[in-house]
């Protein structure tokens, strides 16, 4: 009777532990399976905290952005304009190679686009995009165009905006 009793009571404790809603059942799981249970826990974690990284990096891009715009908006006086341009005269004149790699760059900042996304839209490495940009190599005009194209702006835009800076530099 002893016995009989203990098996009943052993059933009644089995047949509780399986029933509990929200538990994980690690008991029935083998040991392989285990290991794929925590190695997914583990990926799911990590996946958690590349998102997280990746948010904290775009709201630190979006504030940087947000900083230059309101620098940008302070309203310029005639003295930083003509200190820039004495700055300009004083380093040399400057070259349609450094003028098309500003007005890349004042373009491209101006949309908050990376070096990275303007040179994958324009199928351009970005090393070689870089170096446009800073005035150290000459760009053909096929790739201005891909470029211009990638910023959102025909090539007489850019163009346009090239001989504006020059205009601008040399008056």
């Amino acid at each position: 009777m002893e016995t009989m009793t203990r098996t009943e009571e052993q059933t009644q404790i089995k047949a509780a532990t399986m029933v509990r809603p929200g538990t994980a059942r690690m008991r029935e799981l083998t040991p392989a399976q285990r290991r794929a249970v925590m190695f997914a826990q583990q990926q799911v974690l990590m996946a958690r905290a590349a998102k997280k990284a990746k948010d904290d990096a775009a709201e630190a891009r979006r504030r940087m952005w947000d900083e230059a715009e309101s620098a940008e908006r302070a309203p310029r006086t005639a003295t930083t304009a003509v200190a820039a341009r004495e700055q300009t005269r004083e380093t040399g004149e400057i070259t349609l190679r450094e003028a098309i790699g500003r007005v890349l760059r004042d373009l491209r900042s101006r949309d908050h686009k990376t070096l990275r996304e303007v040179s994958e839209k324009a199928g351009v490495s970005l090393g070689y995009l870089s170096e446009v940009e800073r005035g150290q190599k000459e760009a053909s005009s096929e790739l201005l165009s891909s470029i211009a194209e990638a910023l959102g702006v025909s090539t007489a835009q850019l163009l346009r905006m090239v001989a504006d800076r020059l205009d601008m530099v040399e008056a």
